[in-house]
């Protein structure tokens, strides 16, 4: 079998990964970074599920990995589009934090009511992270899209 010509190939995962612009490489990239929010999710959840229950430690939870997701994503994912101008001080960066957190909101509708949905029908001590993992799925499309072409684009 003949490969592509040179000038047709297809960029590689590597090349997309690397380059800050590449869709593609950006979601990978939003796909990672929602790991690590996954993981803070789910950790803040359980730490908090005694205190608070099910439901308001959920949010406690999605709002700690917001945070960690924005940060994340302003240095690796969107880097190129982050405002980090240092002229314009802390209000510009909180600025960019409030949109990304009103912009993730319409994926944090679509993330709770699939969180809510598997807390109904999975049952036992690993319900909890079936739902956050069934809500960071269910939200990614909307989150990544609402950052990628609402908080960071430039």
């Amino acid at each position: 079998m003949i490969g592509p010509l040179p000038g047709n190939a297809e960029p590689t995962l590597e090349a997309d990964l690397t380059n800050k612009r590449s869709g593609r490489g950006q979601f990978l990239r939003f796909c990672v970074v929602g790991t690590v929010g996954f993981l803070v999710d789910v950790a803040v959840l359980y730490a908090a599920v005694g205190l608070l229950g099910w439901y308001a430690a959920r949010v406690l939870s999605f709002m700690a990995a917001v945070t960690v997701t924005w940060w994340f994503n302003r240095r690796f994912t969107f880097a190129h589009a982050a405002q980090r101008d240092n002229s314009s001080g802390a209000a510009v960066i909180l600025s960019e934090y409030c949109k990304y957190v009103g912009s993730m909101l319409g994926g944090a509708v679509v993330n709770y009511v699939a969180y809510v949905v598997t807390l109904r029908l999975v049952h036992g001590p690993f319900a909890g992270v079936a739902g956050v993992a069934a809500g960071s799925i269910a939200g990614l499309a909307v989150n990544f899209f609402a950052a990628r072409f609402f908080v960071f684009r430039r």
